[in-house]
């Protein structure tokens, strides 16, 4: 089924001069560029939070994010001069990836200035689509502005990774697309780092249908479009997860489009945001980072606020270090209690460990990890600490392996 949608209107949001029909030539000038992303029914999600969720897997773009969209989208716009002398971005990862994979696509030199504290995934892969890669600075906005003046002093179109009409035109194809695909949806959850793509989406959504809803998140450590938007003044961390939105200052044209069109913006902490990169690994089978899954996370967190809605959200990246991704698995399975440790205090002799092994072995319990303490406990010298890590079906498992335990003779404690 597709959305009745006129394309004659052509609404100009009041505080940008960005229109439907801009959005629509993007969509017209990028197509068969992209991945034709999906986006499909959550039937385990909708049950979980109480409403229809609708998932874009933007995750499934070549580089693995949205940005492509309003990378493509501007570079498409240069002009022959503009084409031969080159393009210069700004990023951390998944715009630096946008701009270099499309530009090598057209035959445009790419420089890309990012950060020294990058991942060296992100940069390899950025280097691998043929850009130069300078890394300068140790913080964003010095390596911003390193690439501001190196762009002047070269000659280079400043791809901008959120602050630029055509890059707002770009990803507001996303919007585009989902009401396409899923036409009863009626709010739109989405993270805002600087703004670009809730922006774009908003100004395509409520130009078809003005009825629909957009709610903004962002990490609670990177909180500037929520105090703009709340009138406060909640500092800005060092780092987050959900790096793909840590952006200290939402953009000039993004910011008035926010306040017009975005009905409220909601914080999530970091332990949500690993919850929900866990539970869109599990429950629907896809890698996404940080700012991937904090929509989700936002939905998990405000279950009420959305409860009965048709409710779109965007997968907006899937770049995620795997060593990351390795340690999310592993808190997720600490905090549901599928791994646990557990302290045994036995005598200190022969067949001790095998008989604590056996009886975990006959309660379904897989040892994982093993560690006789002798020197650094406060036990009386014929006693010894044995530590095991054990997988487990859960938490209920784990107090049954106790409730046994205990029952057997064992002192034994699940350790913090």
């Amino acid at each position: 089924m597709q959305a009745k949608i006129d394309t004659k209107t052509d609404i100009t949001i009041m505080t940008t001069n960005i229109t439907l029909a801009d959005i629509r030539a993007a969509e017209k000038r990028v197509s068969g560029q992209l991945v034709p992303t999906a986006c499909l029914p959550s039937l385990t999600l909708s049950e979980i939070a109480g409403c229809e969720v609708f998932l874009k897997f933007e995750n499934h773009q070549f580089t693995a994010s949205f940005k492509e969209r309003g990378a493509l989208n501007k570079m498409m716009q240069l002009t022959d001069d503009e084409r031969r002398r080159g393009v210069l971005a700004v990023s951390a990862g998944n715009h630096a990836q946008g701009v270099a994979y499309h530009a090598q696509r057209m035959g445009v030199p790419a420089t890309i200035v990012m950060p020294r504290f990058a991942t060296p995934v992100k940069v390899e892969r950025t280097r691998g689509f043929g850009a130069e890669v300078v890394l300068h600075g140790d913080t964003f906005d010095d390596a911003r502005a390193h690439g501001v003046e190196l762009a002047k002093t070269r000659g280079l179109t400043l791809v901008h990774p959120f602050d630029d009409a055509a890059i707002i035109a770009g990803q507001g194809t996303v919007a585009l697309e989902m009401l396409a695909q899923q036409p009863s949806i009626d709010t739109f959850l989405v993270a805002i780092g600087g703004g670009g793509l809730i922006s774009g989406m908003a100004i395509a959504a409520k130009a078809i249908r003005p009825d629909i809803e957009f709610v903004g998140v962002q990490s609670e450590r990177f909180p500037a479009a929520w105090n703009a938007m709340h009138g406060e003044h909640h500092e800005v961390a060092l780092a987050t997860i959900a790096d793909g939105i840590a952006v200290k200052t939402p953009g000039a044209l993004t910011l008035p489009v926010i306040r017009e069109l975005v009905s409220d913006v909601l914080l999530v902490s970091e332990s949500e945001i690993e919850q929900a990169i866990l539970m869109l690994l599990e429950i629907e089978k896809t890698v996404v980072e940080g700012a991937g899954a904090a929509s989700l996370a936002a939905l998990l967190a405000n279950k009420e606020k959305f409860k009965g809605r048709k409710l779109g959200l965007v997968l907006c990246g899937g770049n995620i270090e795997p060593l990351v991704l390795a340690e999310i698995i592993q808190r997720g399975m600490v905090k549901s209690g599928r791994l646990s440790r557990l302290h045994f205090n036995v005598r200190d002799t022969p067949g001790a460990l095998a008989d604590v092994a056996n009886m975990l072995g006959k309660l379904g319990a897989n040892i994982d990890e093993v560690h006789h303490q002798r020197a650094f406990t406060s036990l009386s010298v014929e006693r010894v600490q044995i530590e095991v890590v054990v997988q487990t079906r859960g938490a209920e498992h784990v107090e049954q392996i106790l409730s046994v335990a205990r029952e057997q003779g064992y002192l034994v404690e699940r350790a913090v």
